[in-house]
């Protein structure tokens, strides 16, 4: 295999590595907030945050950045663990922002103390209009210049509980003139009472804004390399200027930015994809629609073709949309490779076989054709079988080389050579059943076996096949960017984006009807290829009494 080049945060660090920053030490951490579950993007982040520490013998931390319980739960905490288990990634160990609350509160006492910060009690409206624009400064706040002191007593009235929220905040004095706004006396801490913490309960009622928590968090663990999306890039002078105003050492961690990963037909917005969850739209986090790492897990996606996906999509500093193909090839040149091939008719009509005489008979068909190193499974054959209907056709012109009385051989699949008769049908002249015969001595793998057709069928034999549900997926959306879309993004949900579909499948799945083992809490994917159908993988919700299968990708693209 040919050696990838290196992205350019590995020539980063392999330059650093060089000139002995840190004592060589590479460390980097994975800081997601714990207030819904991870998407495809945030798989991207893991594979950079984690794989860089794996690449060069350093430690990758994962950290809760857990300075919101409003919106912040255990189940999330939970989940996101789930996800980096099973993409195959491992921590140095678990830390939270939480941990560092009170180092967080001294180091707010200390900027106060030297008029670095400021209690305001302007509104969240008032402070926003007295921000400027980027090309107009800023006004400053009344409560700007008040006294140390009173700032000081404040604060602490605001930590006791004393203080009502939305009333007041602690702000950074930087530059109400600087034109990145972000400097503008950014909020550094603000009262919730209304939630309490999923870890600390209601031992705090003041929390660290996200840019006064994220570096100094950084700083305390040790980080190295504080490696970010693209939209943190404009944040990053005020990361250095936090770091700054306290540490006095050789060490301090530095901010890297790569781009973000957007895919056609999907929004990466947590928000948008809570409003999914609670409205009922979709049947949880892990639906098989959803762009979460449990959803694509669901939909029967593997944990190695999605490192494989973002490995190809890389890493730069372009923003850009990545079409979902892309994503869908990967995983079905995987399957290719790995997944047992079986018959499953979505649409059945019986078919009779005049002139088989046997009580029945087994066939045995290759697991992956062309690859007997798979192995093979055996089919129950018999006089009976189901096809699919669009494999017949009663008046077919000369190009239809599937089944039709007009003496055409078709062979099916593994099996024999046959020819249809006559059919039957109902009173609205629906067929029902098609006759056929057979011709006993072309059975695959014999020598009269080779005689070749225009055309193979899938069938499977009537008494003994499994009833089975499969679920096919579709776009979530109608259109490419639903991001960019003027339009409310519930309005351009596909309304086909999940069909059930009943279907008879063959006996050998008749094993997979039962709860599925899980490993770290995940279901296992037993994967199939359903001949000229599709992808599938067997679904958790399957029972000793129901087979469910969901659609993971089509055959072509």
């Amino acid at each position: 295999m040919e050696e990838r080049s290196l992205n350019f945060i590995e020539q980063i660090v392999e330059k650093d590595l060089q000139e002995g920053k840190n004592d060589g030490r590479i460390q980097t951490r994975f800081p997601p907030e714990p207030n819904g579950y991870l998407h495809i993007g945030h798989a991207k982040a893991i594979c950079m945050d984690f794989g860089i520490a794996q690449k060069y013998n350093g430690i990758c931390n994962l950290r809760f950045d857990d300075t919101n319980p409003s919106k912040e739960d255990v189940e999330y905490v939970d989940s996101i663990q789930q996800d980096i288990q099973w993409l195959g990634f491992h921590w140095g160990a678990v830390f939270y922002a939480s941990d560092y609350f009170q180092q967080l509160y001294d180091l707010a006492i200390k900027f106060i103390k030297e008029g670095k910060a400021y209690v305001d009690e302007q509104t969240s409206e008032q402070i926003a209009q007295q921000k400027g624009t980027p090309t107009q400064a800023g006004t400053e706040s009344p409560y700007r210049n008040r006294p140390i002191e009173e700032s000081l007593a404040l604060f602490e009235k605001m930590q006791a509980g004393e203080i009502e929220e939305g009333k007041m905040v602690l702000r950074a004095k930087i530059d109400m003139a600087n034109p990145n706004m972000h400097f503008r006396d950014p909020i550094i801490y603000r009262i919730i009472k209304s939630h309490p913490h999923h870890r600390t309960g209601r031992k705090w009622n003041v929390y660290p804004m996200y840019d006064f928590a994220h570096g100094q968090s950084d700083y305390f663990e040790g980080v190295t390399h504080s490696i970010c999306t693209l939209e943190f890039v404009v944040h990053r002078p005020l990361y250095d200027w936090f770091l700054e105003q306290f540490v006095t050492g050789d060490y301090r961690p530095y901010q890297y930015e790569f781009n973000r990963l957007n895919i056609t037909y999907t929004v990466m917005s947590k928000r948008k994809m809570l409003q999914l969850v609670e409205q009922k739209i979709v049947r949880g986090w892990d639906d098989p629609r959803m762009p979460t790492i449990s959803g694509l897990r669901r939909r029967g996606y593997t944990a190695k073709s999605i490192r494989d996906f973002i490995q190809k999509i890389g890493y730069t500093k372009v923003e850009g949309t990545i079409d979902l193909s892309l994503l869908e090839h990967t995983i079905r040149e995987e399957l290719k490779e790995t997944a047992p091939r079986v018959c499953a008719i979505f649409n059945p009509v019986k078919l009779v076989i005049t002139n088989y005489e046997g009580q029945g008979e087994t066939i045995e068909a290759e697991n992956i054709d062309g690859h007997p190193e798979f192995g093979t499974r055996t089919m129950p054959f018999a006089k009976e079988l189901y096809i699919e209907r669009q494999d017949f056709l009663e008046n077919a012109d000369k190009n239809f080389y599937r089944l039709s009385p007009n003496g055409r051989e078709v062979r099916l699949k593994a099996a024999y050579i046959i020819q249809a008769t006559h059919c039957e049908k109902d009173a609205q002249g629906n067929i029902t059943t098609v006759f056929a015969t057979y011709d006993p001595t072309s059975k695959s793998g014999t020598e009269g076996g080779n005689r070749k057709t225009k055309s193979t069928i899938n069938w499977v034999e009537c008494s003994s096949c499994v009833d089975a549900t499969v679920r096919l997926y579709d776009k979530l959306f109608t259109v490419e960017n639903p991001s960019a879309d003027e339009r409310d993004f519930i309005e351009l949900l596909n309304p086909n984006s999940l069909q059930e579909v009943n279907c008879k499948v063959e006996q050998t799945l008749k094993n997979e009807m039962r709860v599925l083992p899980k490993k770290d809490g995940c279901a296992e994917q037993h994967h199939y290829q359903f001949l000229k159908n599709g992808f599938f993988v067997v679904d958790e919700d399957t029972t000793d009494e129901k087979l469910i299968f969901n659609r993971v990708v089509s055959l072509k693209e």
